[in-house]
């Protein structure tokens, strides 16, 4: 079966929005109070400020896989980690926010710009945009749930329901 490469492109980007799956993915982490993001409730590992970061750090890492670098893997996973489990400040968030949302749409932009059959490595673009979209999903998916363990969900756009 041969699928056209508009298919494709859709693909990717309802799997890097959650269209159809779940909550879109740029709205999981609005109307927060900057305050409440860097809180970690008792047996929770991270805090939303921690998943935010780590799923902009692998956003940037796959953009920069995605351009023809060679970025280098953590030596563990910690490495993937990076900063504070709180904001310093509400603009802090803010841009933490928006950097997430500039990584989604980089990616959007490879999607539509690489050969996605192309392998320049062990994966083709469209592997490594495939498993960008799922990690980020189990993370967002994380980020829901702790959300609702902070009394903080919905978000403004709201939740999905039947």
């Amino acid at each position: 079966m041969n699928i056209d490469r508009k298919t494709l492109e859709k693909m990717v980007d309802h799997a890097l929005s959650g269209k159809g799956a779940h909550v879109e993915a740029e709205d999981v982490f609005a109307g927060l109070d900057w305050k409440i993001t860097g809180t970690c409730p008792e047996g929770v590992p991270h805090s939303l400020f921690q998943l935010l970061n780590h799923m902009i750090y692998w956003q940037d890492w796959a953009v920069r896989w995605l351009d023809g670098e060679k970025p280098p893997l953590p030596k563990h996973a910690s490495g993937s980690w990076p900063g504070d489990p709180e904001p310093a400040s509400a603009g802090e968030w803010k841009r933490t926010v928006q950097n997430f949302r500039n990584g989604l749409a980089a990616l959007g932009r490879r999607s539509r710009s690489v050969d996605l059959l192309a392998r320049p490595g062990k994966k083709t673009g469209l592997e490594m945009l495939q498993t960008i979209a799922s990690h980020n999903s189990y993370h967002l998916g994380q980020a829901v749930f702790l959300r609702q363990l902070l009394g903080a969900w919905p978000p403004p756009s709201g939740g999905l329901t039947w």
